[in-house]
């Protein structure tokens, strides 16, 4: 099993990585996605790596109908929670993205916030991205957004240290290879933990897990070679350039 697979891993990061901000942001992104893609009511989407439904809940609010995958139950059971609650229905399916597709089934499909590149090999995270890209039917867009190596670059910082979800939480961050990875260690503690005082303190919960970075251009690319007929890199959700003041990387491409 891989450390994304864990139920454990998600109990207990789950809350530390989807803060109130992400949830805040989420309606704004939504409705990006949206015209982006050029969407109306009733058309279909795949939020791939959905998650908690963070993203899910708030497309379907928008009156698409959503399919929502991902690996962890948990994950799912929360998302369709979230959906009772807000009033909405979302097909939500557990589901392997390097294992699952549904050929031409989607207007849209959506793979949002570093939800990509974990995979143990290149080949694994390609066919990741070709599963999701095949579920997009002729005329249908694919959006991608994440850390790519560009904004890992751009934004790398050694590690911070703040009070999240009841702990105490420190972040170490180091480069793996030429630039190939970017190795994130999370440790939490008790929320009333003073490390200056007390150094040796021990943690609740200590993980380390790798991302494998991308250059945009070779997602991009990628893209394009699993039939897409135009490809659009951006720095931010509004479509600014993708260059030295980029935000984020947002792919926005159309079969």
């Amino acid at each position: 099993m891989e450390w994304f697979e864990s139920e454990d891993f998600w109990k207990n990061y789950g809350p530390i990585m989807f803060d109130e901000a992400h949830w805040q942001e989420a309606p704004a992104i939504a409705d990006r996605v949206m015209k982006l893609a050029a969407l109306h009511e009733g058309d279909t989407i795949l939020d791939a790596g959905c998650g908690v439904g963070r993203i899910s809940v708030e497309l379907a609010a928008l009156g698409l109908k959503v399919t929502g995958t991902d690996i962890i139950q948990a994950e799912l059971d929360t998302a369709a929670e979230s959906a009772r609650d807000e009033g909405v229905e979302i097909d939500f399916i557990k589901a392997d993205m390097r294992k699952w597709c549904r050929p031409a089934a989607f207007d849209c499909a959506v793979n949002l916030y570093t939800s990509f590149g974990y995979c143990d090999t290149i080949e694994e995270d390609m066919l990741y991205l070709k599963n999701m890209c095949d579920c997009v039917r002729p005329g249908g867009t694919f959006i991608f957004e994440g850390t790519t190596r560009e904004i890992a670059a751009l934004y790398f910082t050694k590690g911070e240290e703040f009070d999240r979800a009841g702990y105490k939480v420190v972040t170490d961050f180091s480069v793996t290879g030429d630039w190939e990875g970017l190795r994130s260690h999370w440790t939490l503690y008790p929320a009333d933990t003073d490390l200056a005082k007390n150094p040796a303190a021990v943690p609740v919960v200590d993980h380390t897990f790798i991302q494998r970075l991308y250059p945009a251009t070779t997602l991009r690319d990628k893209i394009l070679e699993y039939g897409f007929k135009s490809a659009k890199v951006y720095g931010n959700w509004e479509g600014a350039p993708y260059d030295e003041y980029a935000a984020t990387c947002v792919i926005v491409a159309k079969k």
